[in-house]
């Protein structure tokens, strides 16, 4: 289960983050609402935390406008508000739940596996581009040649490039995204998991290939 986490508090974003994760859940944590506006826009979520009040764009204009591309993502606010009429504006705007800082951890939680209960009882959790598949569930990727389960970071690559097939993703996008902003990695660790994916696709007799597009990124496509 896959969440995006957007929230302005560098030490609350950090506290969220690792309590979603010790409880199974796997964390992208954004900082302003244009970031997770893009995010969510880029990959498949079961789920988002938004914080009303955020840089950039704030979480409400960041709910309409998913819902204004039909996007169904389960979406709970998280706001230091608490009058009535900004939840009711809230929920109005298409949100699922609406809760107000402070908040107990476990409520938290409970509230966030009540919003994400549907979609863990949908049976079809998979990617599919051309011949090959990606289970979301298992991290399990498979082609006619046989399947093999993914590394974290391996899943994590290719759930964004089937995700955007044929598209061209910047190796900037790749890193905010796994690694996250304030991580210090280099480019070339990227590519090192690139050439990992690129030799299990072609051991499994995949029928798409990664392909580099010069001081661009990264695309997932079909072969000729």
């Amino acid at each position: 289960m896959r969440l995006l986490l957007a929230e302005d508090e560098p030490s609350l974003r950090r506290a969220v983050t690792v309590l979603l994760e010790k409880s199974g859940w796997s964390v992208d944590a954004v900082s302003d609402g244009s970031d997770a506006l893009a995010y969510l826009q880029s990959g498949a979520y079961d789920g988002a935390i938004l914080d009303i009040m955020m840089p950039k764009l704030d979480g409400l204009t960041v709910l309409r406008r998913l819902r204004e591309a039909g996007d169904g993502t389960p979406i709970l606010l998280l706001t230091a508000r608490s009058e009535t009429d900004d939840k009711v504006l809230g929920l109005d705007s298409g949100a699922n739940d609406y809760l107000t800082k402070p908040f107990h951890t476990q409520e938290l939680l409970a509230r966030v596996r009540a919003m994400t209960r549907s979609r863990t009882a949908q049976p079809d959790t998979r990617l599919r581009l051309g011949s090959v598949t990606l289970d979301r569930a298992s991290f399990a990727l498979t082609a006619p040649g046989g399947s093999v389960r993914l590394t974290n970071r391996e899943f994590q690559i290719l759930e964004l490039l089937m995700a955007n097939p044929r598209c061209v993703i910047p190796t900037e996008r790749f890193l905010e995204k796994i690694w996250g902003f304030d991580a210090e990695v280099e480019a070339n660790v990227l590519w090192v998991y690139i050439s990992n994916l690129r030799k299990k696709l072609a051991a499994l007799g995949a029928d798409v290939q990664i392909r580099t597009s010069r001081n661009a990124g990264f695309s997932l496509e079909e072969t000729p």
